[in-house]
């Protein structure tokens, strides 16, 4: 079985170079953890029509998508009401969320040493953090148990990594654990030197031809610290047609005036 995964990463923050984005190398080593691999990703500020785009495209995809921010109650959060637009329903108070921004609610004041105050105003408007999509699900949040929700395969974690990662994880164990393919894929490449992409095309294309299952890769590089200007030229994934097209591609390395450095596999 194999499905696309998706990233949404959304916010101002990333864009404007405030923040790095750390979600998309840790989503990809998750994925990679499991055997699986990111198909794609998106970057979207702050602005309610775009993100509303986004999600409207998440959902119509069929993929997997994880959309990382946006999912609290301040003026700059747009993530939960634009799902619901891009779904064409209304916005609704979670029941378990609500239970469990109580909770948390509770536990703060108990930290704080004051009495809990489920009335007052700046605690009611902390249920806006469980206000989903009518129809929504949660994702349990660990670190302050102010939950995530899902729509289908689309799934919602806030900015925080902290929070965000082990929030996908449980997704991905819980979901999605007939997808994992671990040890299932593999890879084998060379550096080429003295080549050119172009003339390699066609001997690329063959081995694609010839084995289903594998797909091939060129990496050039004009500037490497340890071998200058090269290609790492290989073949990956199913490993039981992998070394056939590895050996059909130092074959045909060989017929060009190309010199061969070191190989790799992963």
């Amino acid at each position: 079985m194999t499905r696309a995964i998706g990233l949404i990463v959304v916010g101002d923050e990333i864009l404007s170079g405030k923040r790095a984005d750390k979600h998309m190398p840790k989503v990809i080593e998750l994925l990679a953890a499991r055997g699986l691999q990111l198909a794609w990703s998106e970057y979207v500020g702050d602005e309610p029509v775009r993100i509303t785009a986004a999600l409207a495209r998440a959902f119509a995809s069929g993929d997997i998508v994880f959309s990382t921010g946006g999912i609290g109650a301040t003026p700059d959060d747009h993530t939960r009401q634009c799902a619901a637009a891009a779904l064409g329903v209304p916005l609704a108070l979670h029941p378990e969320a609500e239970v469990l921004i109580r909770e948390r609610i509770k536990d703060t004041a108990a930290e704080q040493g004051i009495a809990y105050e489920p009335d007052r105003p700046d605690n009611v408007h902390r249920l806006n953090m469980g206000v989903f999509p009518r129809g929504a699900t949660i994702i349990a949040n660990p670190y302050n148990k102010i939950p995530g929700f899902s729509v289908a395969d689309v799934h919602f974690v806030p900015g925080f990594p902290v929070m965000a990662w082990p929030m996908i994880e449980s997704v991905l164990d819980t979901r999605y654990t007939a997808l994992f393919a671990r040890g299932q894929a593999a890879e084998k490449s060379v550096i080429v030197f003295g080549a050119m992409e172009a003339t390699l095309t066609p001997l690329m294309q063959a081995i694609e031809d010839a084995h289903p299952g594998v797909k091939v890769f060129s990496l050039p590089s004009v500037d490497h610290p340890a071998y200058s200007r090269h290609i790492e030229l290989g073949v990956k994934g199913d490993p039981k047609h992998l070394q056939a097209a590895y050996d059909q591609l130092l074959t045909g390395l060989r017929t060009f005036d190309a010199r061969l450095g070191p190989e790799m596999v992963r």
